[in-house]
């Protein structure tokens, strides 16, 4: 395999749900247009690969982007501080952009997204108040509670003897979360009552996550295999994407501190048509109705994390974005013209959406910054990229120094995505791809879709 891009697009996914959109010759009589997209990881590196594909994408700008959108033929970085939404405005009108796409979730939650709607720019992406749904865990809970989506029993607290007794009557193991946003840091499965107190304190007295933590979520434990599933919702009309799977934990065999997340693979087989059916009718729908109902309609893309046990999936919580390592995978398999499908989502016109997916599996691995997610060293010249075959490379947290090389500036820095017939095919291409970059404080987990490959050597599908 050259490259990914270079891959079939008509080969589609055998029993797809789907069918070809058929919408560019309706957006192309608006004629191109130029698209925006904010943030500068690996997530945002995948989405404008992906969008400036697109034959209706004039011209692709990330704000900030990274080295590795740089070199995206069609793509330029500008230096728009996104946090003075005034200023992305006026960029969008200077540069004619037809399209917004909204990477993050801090951005969201702080109302890009309502003031760019406001200024007449077409985005994707939820409003402050349905991006409540990842800036508060609390308000999430309470939403599946009132609306009768499947999730964890909990209880939310300020004060940390109420929280610690609530802890002491439920027992261990047990779920302590900071209820806003932590960096996808803020959960804390204890295993022990002490365990969870420590958490209490860490969070409620001692701060480590600021005001992320000023309430907390406890909520009863949930065992089962995890699933991270993905849906473009307009209000109540929502269009699945296909499933994945992501490794939390930082050491192979799930081991260690959770992370931002140290690879994927997608779809993930423990997500079955009836599940899918599930998921879709009591979580997907029923959060869009719900938001709705609160008079904060979302639209967006909804990320319901899962856990599934026993052919049945419960809510363990619901981001506002695409998953970051997951959003590679989806990007590499989607078969379909994703700028054309985004335009007609944000024209109001999602229910004519369909979307198409390659027949094979895709698997990240995510190249850290060894002591990552500690203290990790930055700085460190990374060689080898321009040569990599059989994946693709993202880039998460990289620069440039001084010399123009590319260096290590973040915790997760790169991420290597392959394609392969299954799981297993996919994972050696990726990491044949990444023993051929040259990188000194490179730390990556050595088994990324370990359940998906035994579930092959056992017949499993």
């Amino acid at each position: 395999m050259q490259s990914i891009r270079g891959l079939n697009a008509r080969n589609v996914r055998a029993g797809s749900r789907s069918r070809p959109s058929n919408l560019s010759v309706c957006a192309a009589q608006n004629g191109k247009v130029n698209v925006l997209v904010v943030g500068s990881g690996g997530r945002e590196h995948s989405l404008a690969w992906k969008l400036s594909q697109s034959p209706l994408c004039n011209h692709l700008f990330c704000a900030p982007g990274n080295p590795g959108t740089e070199t995206e033929p069609k793509v330029t970085n500008v230096a728009v501080n996104v946090t003075k939404h005034k200023d992305v405005v006026q960029f969008c009108k200077e540069k004619d952009v037809g399209l917004v796409v909204v990477g993050p979730e801090v951005p969201l939650v702080a109302g890009l997204a309502d003031d760019l709607q406001a200024a007449g720019v077409p985005t994707w992406g939820p409003s402050a108040r349905a991006a409540a749904l990842e800036g508060s865990k609390a308000f999430m809970k309470d939403v599946c509670r009132k609306y009768d989506i499947p999730t964890a029993a909990y209880e939310k607290f300020t004060d940390p003897a109420r929280a610690k007794a609530f802890i002491k009557q439920l027992g261990a193991p047990i779920v302590v979360k900071a209820s806003g946003l932590a960096a996808g840091k803020g959960v804390v499965v204890a295993r022990t009552v002490e365990e969870a107190y420590q958490a209490v304190d860490d969070m409620l007295v001692r701060k480590v996550f600021g005001g992320a933590g000023d309430e907390l979520v406890i909520e009863e434990f949930l065992d089962g295999e995890e699933v991270s599933f993905f849906a473009l919702v307009d209000g109540e009309a929502a269009v699945p994407l296909v499933s994945a799977q992501d490794h939390k934990a930082v050491g192979d065999g799930d081991t260690g501190p959770n992370t931002g997340g140290m690879g994927a693979y997608s779809p993930a087989p423990a997500m079955n048509d009836t599940i899918h059916k599930q998921v879709m009718d009591e979580i997907i729908y029923r959060t869009a109705r719900g938001m709705a109902a609160e008079g904060a309609p979302f639209r967006g893309t909804l990320f319901a994390g899962l856990m599934i046990k026993d052919g049945k999936a419960k809510l363990l919580e619901h981001n506002v974005r695409f998953g970051d390592p997951e959003c590679q995978g989806l990007m590499a398999l989607c078969a379909s013209d994703l700028t054309d499908a985004m335009l007609a989502a944000t024209r109001g016109r999602l229910g004519d959406v369909r979307l198409d997916w390659r027949p094979e599996a895709a698997l990240t691995v995510v190249l850290a910054a060894r002591g990552y997610p500690g203290e990790y060293p930055k700085g460190s010249v990374i060689r080898g990229l321009e040569g990599v075959t059989g994946a693709k490379v993202f880039h998460a947290g990289t620069a440039r120094n001084a010399a123009g090389e590319v260096v290590s500036a973040g915790g997760r820095v790169l991420n290597v995505t392959a394609l392969g017939a299954d799981v297993a095919e996919a994972q050696a291409k990726a990491y044949a791809a990444v023993k051929q970059i040259q990188w000194a404080d490179a730390y990556y987990r050595s088994d990324i879709g370990w359940r998906a490959v035994e579930r092959l050597r056992a017949g499993k599908h």
